[in-house]
């Protein structure tokens, strides 16, 4: 298995295709500030353990023997999925984006990529380190 296909790396560069997804909507959310009946769209949250559920080789699973017994079951959903946003101010003309929110959700993707990609610039190097290479 090669360094980059660990587990880690395969879940950051998952979370920055996230981002760079969810950047094109609220950029077209923004875009369509002014379009009468426009409904802004955003992406659920992103979820690091199941993004590195898929990773694991080992399963468990339980059984119910006793019938006070309860047994737990993990349910699959579409990791980008894009779903309507809750609007709670909608113009006259129909349109629920507010810029204001459209921005500071703009700001918020935009730092925690960097977030993303310097964890990620980091990792990089600390193996290279412990790999004995300089750069």
């Amino acid at each position: 298995m090669g360094l980059m296909n660990l587990p880690v790396f395969a879940a950051l560069t998952d979370k920055m295709r996230w981002h760079q997804t969810r950047q094109g909507l609220l950029a077209e959310n923004v875009a369509n500030a002014a379009t009468p009946g426009y409904r802004g769209r955003d992406l659920a949250q992103y979820d690091f353990a199941e993004s590195l559920s898929a990773f694991s080789s080992a399963s468990v699973t339980t059984t119910a023997t006793q019938p006070n017994h309860f047994s737990v079951s993990s349910g699959e959903g579409s990791a980008f999925g894009a779903q309507r946003m809750a609007n709670f101010e909608i113009t006259p003309e129909g349109n629920g984006v507010t810029l204001e929110d459209e921005m500071m959700k703009v700001t918020t993707n935009m730092m925690d990529y960097q977030a993303a990609t310097g964890l990620y610039q980091k990792s990089i190097k600390i193996l290279k380190t412990a790999l004995g290479r300089q750069g």
